[in-house]
């Protein structure tokens, strides 16, 4: 411990000691939805919590503060650099700072056990060490910035069906080796300052009161030293919560802890030492971030500032990850595309105009500004060799009014009265807590309004409707068109049944150009006995609906007039979000029959794929050149662009395999079977399990291509240190992850065939050699025994594979330990 941390400790029990059991207790319960609540009596300022993984959102859901949005954690793990991931995490303590937030919940590291989890692009990868190095680089980065982390969810929360309530029954080993490996990596070499335990159980325990996970593992044998959180709502038990090691039950006010814990304490089911432990960790927490006075924060000079709108752009084009690229003629590859005077480009795709650059749930944050792939390709190519058609809509649903909506919120009271007002990004509506408009109260408000203009892009007859629970009247052009009630439907998951189920309203014809007035009031129900107050409805809309082969047909035209067609095809919030999981890999809608309309007759087909993570690609040997994109964040199409032109590389590498179709996935189970989920895989789950079962990937975990070429040259293993030397051997500079996969050659024990063992990235101009030497952890020898409780080294033979990819080893060498 240095001077500065014993300084700190001192200052936290000082503060401890002047507190009585109530205002301890009452610190342990939220106030409010994102904070915890100040004493002033110990200088103790109110702690702000806010969602962060992409960006920093704040108390609000507004888009009048609006918020950087960085690529999604997928991308960032795509990038395969710890380094970068780093440099995100300090703009997001720079965002934090900006925005009055002490503590980031994030980052997220569980894993990608399967590719049905509807969550996974808030997730790095299907790997544990991987994860682990990512989620290190991120939690350094934010704390750099003076900012806590909070790293979640711990632990099993690896997908979203009855997350609540779900049983993960995991196995000793696999449960070290794979699900908590990355929280035990980024615990001992980064240091968190906090952690959030999940909704679901492990092996019969929920783990807001999982006292071995928690107090034996977490803090006794990996030394964290940080505050607990449980996820929002997740805390059930005073006593089991506190003794289970739950610091901190949000949100509040009304939770397990408060008033509840003091009287659990005078009653003898809880000792005072353990409030005392949960509040010194929350004022350790207070003394880092700088909220508590006498004590100094952590970081009293922050990094330089950062250009957020840059470092997206680099983020995004750093994690694009090129799975295909073919030579289309003269021995010239369909990328980067070739920018000859006269050339021109077809854009294909509703996401190349409206594109997706985030995940849907409480990742969800308002950029000042989206480039879409349109917007930036528009930039970059000179007038008149770009043309746009929409070819095919991901999306046969309504969504949340948008592009073309200008939107204000009206609260009133119950004589018409307004209360407060503020401007809405989209339709939706999401008021949680006190997230409410200025004047604005839940005890009287009466009802909501969604008003102001449309201007519709396109003529015809454009679809209106609401999503949320309760009563509507809907208007457009000063012309009542459906009032009514919205019942709960069959959503199993709250979060999705809070939301309601998308309904449409009524139909309205409309001119390109004209704008009209629209209206959507809600009327407001009794909150007061709510747990949690909250505001949540939707005005949705749909445009208008052409045939489905006629949009095909002018995108073929389109593409049979250029030299390149790039189609952009996506998934929609509703396959990918918080809340649920996927049913299947298939692109939504008649994207996949568009990319092959379009194959057909241009092959020079570059398809660029806007999805958080897998889908199933079944014409991806049709095309030209396949770029994963993910959600690339607000610069997303100004990347796209730098990449599809050759300013920028295409940096990434797969951090997750990507299986040819949905049956070849090793593991696909994330619905209970009577409440239980067993993981009956065992250790193998992504790569291992390809292997294990000798079945070929689409694309396998680590591959992705740059726009030049490495020779790997010698590998030499000397200790604990693998010496890769590789030139590069194209015509410019390029990036290259070398990957290091150990192999035992005679396995004494029950393993894998071959597991990650470490990577490093290298840089060269075109014909340069470089050297790089990458570490082998000595966890990577070792396995969890079951039987002892403890870890053991196996000794043996190794291959050690310098790898540009799972499966593609470009030297071996033998090393015995």
């Amino acid at each position: 411990m240095t001077d500065a941390d014993q300084a700190r400790e001192d200052a936290v029990e000082a503060a401890l000691d002047k507190l009585d059991l109530e205002t301890k207790t009452r610190l342990l319960s939220g106030q409010d939805m994102w904070s915890l609540p100040a004493l002033p009596e110990i200088g103790l300022a109110s702690l702000v919590m806010s969602d962060g993984p992409i960006g920093v959102r704040g108390v609000r859901w507004t888009a009048d503060d609006p918020s950087v949005a960085l690529p999604s954690p997928t991308a960032l793990a795509a990038s395969w650099d710890p380094a970068l991931a780093r440099r995100a995490g300090r703009l997001l303590a720079q965002e934090a700072r900006r925005k009055g937030v002490h503590v980031l919940l994030a980052p997220t590291v569980n894993l990608h056990r399967t590719p049905l989890g509807g969550r996974h692009f808030e997730c790095y990868s299907e790997d544990p060490y991987l994860t682990g190095a990512i989620g290190s680089g991120y939690v350094g980065g934010v704390q750099d910035g003076g900012v806590g982390t909070t790293v979640k969810h711990f632990v099993g929360n690896d997908a979203e069906t009855d997350r609540f309530t779900v049983d993960n029954v995991i196995a000793p080993r696999p449960l070290r080796e794979l699900y908590l490996a990355p929280f035990e990596a980024i615990v001992k070499n980064a240091r968190p300052w906090g952690v959030m335990t999940a909704y679901n159980r492990v092996n019969g325990t929920t783990m807001t009161e999982h006292r071995h996970l928690v107090n034996d593992v977490l803090r006794a044998e990996w030394g964290f030293d940080g505050y607990n959180v449980s996820d929002w709502m997740a805390a059930r038990s005073t006593a089991g919560a506190v003794l289970g090691g739950l610091d901190v039950a949000m949100p509040g006010p009304r939770t397990v802890y408060g008033a509840a814990l003091a009287e659990a304490v005078r009653a003898g089911e809880v000792p005072q030492e353990a409030v005392d432990g949960a509040v010194r960790n929350v004022l350790r927490l207070a003394a880092r971030v700088g909220a508590l006075e006498g004590a100094h924060a952590v970081v009293t000079d922050p990094p330089a500032g950062i250009d957020g709108a840059a470092l997206a752009r680099e983020v995004a084009a750093r994690g694009f990850v090129l799975v295909r690229n073919e030579v289309v003629s003269e021995e010239r590859r369909a990328l980067p595309l070739d920018t000859a005077p006269g050339r021109t480009v077809a854009l294909i795709g509703a996401a190349a105009r409206d594109a997706r650059v985030l995940g849907g749930g409480s990742a969800t944050v308002f950029p000042e500004r989206v480039v879409s792939p349109l917007d930036g390709l528009e930039a970059a190519l000179p007038a008149g060799s770009l043309t746009f058609s929409v070819g095919a809509d991901p999306s046969e649903e309504l969504v949340p009014a948008d592009k073309g909506f200008e939107l204000r919120a009206i609260c009133r009271d119950a004589a018409g009265a307004v209360l407060g007002e503020g401007s809405l990004p989209s339709g939706q509506v999401q008021w949680i807590g006190e997230d409410l408009p200025a004047g604005a109260a839940y005890e009287t408000m009466a009802s909501v309004e969604v008003t102001g203009t449309f201007v519709p892009r396109e003529s015809g007859e454009h679809a209106f409707g609401t999503r949320g629970l309760g009563a509507f009247a809907l208007a457009v052009d000063g012309r009542p068109l459906w009032e009514g009630v919205q019942s709960m439907g069959d959503e199993a998951d709250p979060f999705e049944a809070f939301f309601g189920a998308p309904s449409e309203r009524a139909r309205v014809t409309l001119t390109e150009g004209e704008p009209v007035e629209v209206s959507l009031t809600f009327q407001v129900p009794d909150v007061s006995a709510l747990p949690l107050k909250a505001i949540m409805f939707s005005l949705l809309h749909l445009g208008p609906r052409r045939d489905a082969d006629e949009l095909i047909a002018e995108a073929v035209a389109a593409a049979r007039a250029a030299d390149t067609a790039v189609v952009v095809v996506a998934t929609t919030e509703r396959v990918e979000s918080e809340g649920f999981d996927r049913k299947d890999l298939r692109l939504p809608g008649r994207q996949d029959d568009l990319v092959r309309a379009v194959a057909a007759v241009n092959p020079n087909t570059v398809v660029v794929v806007n999805a958080g993570s897998p889908v199933e690609l079944p014409w991806r040997e049709d095309v030209a050149a396949v770029l994963l994109t993910w959600f690339p964040g607000q610069e997303g199409g100004a990347a796209l662009a730098d990449v599809l032109l050759g300013q920028a590389e295409p940096g990434g590498r797969l951090p997750t395999t990507w299986p040819a179709e949905i049956a070849d996935a090793p593991v696909t189970e994330v619905v209970p079977a009577e409440g239980r989920l067993e993981y009956r895989e065992g250790l193998l789950i992504g790569h291992r399990a390809y292997e294990a079962r000798r079945v070929a990937p689409a694309y396998p975990f680590g591959h992705g291509l740059g726009y030049t070429e490495w020779t790997y040259e010698s590998l030499e293993v000397t200790g604990s240190v693998a010496r890769v030397r590789l030139t590069n051997t194209g015509s410019r500079p390029g990036r290259e992850v070398v990957q290091v996969y150990l192999a035992p050659l005679a396995d004494p024990v029950e393993r894998p065939a071959s597991w990650l063992a470490g990577f490093a990235s290298v840089a060269a101009g075109a014909g340069e050699g470089v050297e790089v030497e990458i570490a082998l952890p000595e966890r990577a020898f070792e396995i969890w025994d079951e039987g002892a409780g403890s870890w053991r080294r196996i000794s043996g033979a190794y291959e050690v594979r310098a790898s540009h990819a799972h499966g593609d080893t470009r030297l071996t060498a033998t090393l015995h330990v």
